[in-house]
């Protein structure tokens, strides 16, 4: 059955989803999540998850609203928890607050919830409609939906290069090859991923700190986790980004215990995984980011390491900024692609998005898979 909403509803859904976005920096690795109460027609109560661990969304409406709860219909973008997880189930709450209907653009995908808290809803007797502005629902939280129905978070690869696809000249300079603009729109991508990732090769070479800066908003959150693969274990307990606030996870396929200890005690993490040939699995890196509740994962890496994870078939998204020069043919390449020897062994994109930033021109790709 194809349900039909009003205009109303559409309205009060739209706004619901702005509500969200608020907690777009500040929820992870929870889902971003609104609610209005709508009461005689009119909004009574709003309310949206602000970071995890505090009041979900609906708790902050039914709170505001008061009696008004009661009689009431609930709009949400994502359907209500019912389970007990940082905080009390909110399926229940709606019953116990008298609410008389609910509408929800999606179901939530993590397996602890997927349709049980809607239908706890139906059985109390409130009326549930599901499926309003639904692709805007899961556009809003991507990552997390990724997270619960493959086990990874989702993959975004920024890139950043010429005109001509160079990433540095040949002697490794590249700062800098983007604007001042095109920079700090990378600082946002980095406030709103719950982790970044790199390679020992650009850890090496660039001693990045891997942390978002000037971005609003961030000021009391713990930084995104910083995930370095060095499956032999080079990286120097004095990196730079060992002595910024926050947590840096090693993943290593390393027995080294000399190297592992003299990291673990410069405040790093160290987990290992499985390596073929002396390279990580990659499937194995996204399983365990997975299991550490990572949602949305920004790859700042060298050309190697981004080439191999398109090459894996996990990433979700490139961002692409391109600077009006070119380096020349002795530069840097964007992505090490090795194997493509004839055109029907090309990786096919889907322009999604494009847009100045500054002076550079910003893409958005996803990877097409199947027949071209």
């Amino acid at each position: 059955m194809i349900e039909t909403f009003s205009l109303g509803e559409h309205r009060w859904m739209a706004r619901a989803l702005q509500l969200a976005r608020r907690g777009f920096l500040t929820t992870r690795p929870n889902p971003r999540v609104g609610c209005l109460l709508i009461h005689s027609g009119a909004i009574v109560a709003e309310g949206w998850h602000e970071r995890a661990g505090g009041p979900h969304a609906e708790i902050m409406a039914l709170e505001k609203a008061g009696a008004m709860s009661r009689g009431a219909t609930a709009i949400l973008n994502l359907e209500p928890c019912g389970h007990h997880g940082r905080t009390p189930p909110c399926d229940q709450a709606l019953i116990d607050a008298g609410v008389r209907s609910v509408v929800v653009a999606m179901e939530d995908p993590n397996p602890q919830v997927a349709g049980r808290g809607l239908q706890r809803l139906r059985d109390a007797g409130i009326g549930v409609r599901q499926g309003l502005m639904e692709a805007q629902a899961e556009a809003l939280n991507a990552g997390f939906i990724t997270r619960m129905r493959l086990g990874r978070p989702r993959v975004v690869v920024k890139l950043a290069s010429s005109l001509d696809g160079r990433t540095a000249m040949a002697s490794g300079e590249s700062r800098w090859i983007t604007g001042a603009a095109a920079r700090a729109d990378v600082h946002r991508l980095r406030g709103a991923s719950c982790a970044i990732l790199t390679g020992i090769g650009t850890v090496l070479a660039d001693d990045p700190r891997l942390t978002p800066r000037d971005v609003p908003g961030l000021e009391d959150m713990p930084p995104p986790l910083r995930v370095v693969l060095d499956s032999r274990l080079r990286m120097s307990p004095q990196a730079a980004m060992l002595e910024q606030p926050g947590t840096t996870l090693v993943i290593t396929a390393s027995e080294n215990a000399a190297a592992r200890q003299a990291l673990e005690q410069a405040g790093a993490e160290v987990a290992k995984v499985a390596a073929t040939d002396g390279r990580l699995d990659p499937s194995a890196v996204m399983r365990l980011l997975g299991e550490r509740e990572i949602n949305d994962l920004l790859v700042e890496s060298g050309a190697e390491l981004a080439g191999a994870l398109l090459q894996s078939q996990l990433v979700d998204e490139l961002i692409l900024y391109q600077a009006p020069h070119f380096l020349g043919g002795e530069a840097l390449p964007l992505v090490d692609l090795p194997g493509l020897e004839r055109i029907s062994d090309r990786l096919r994109l889907k322009l999604t998005d494009s847009r100045m930033v500054g002076d550079d021109l910003r893409l958005q790709l996803q990877p097409v898979t199947g027949e071209a």
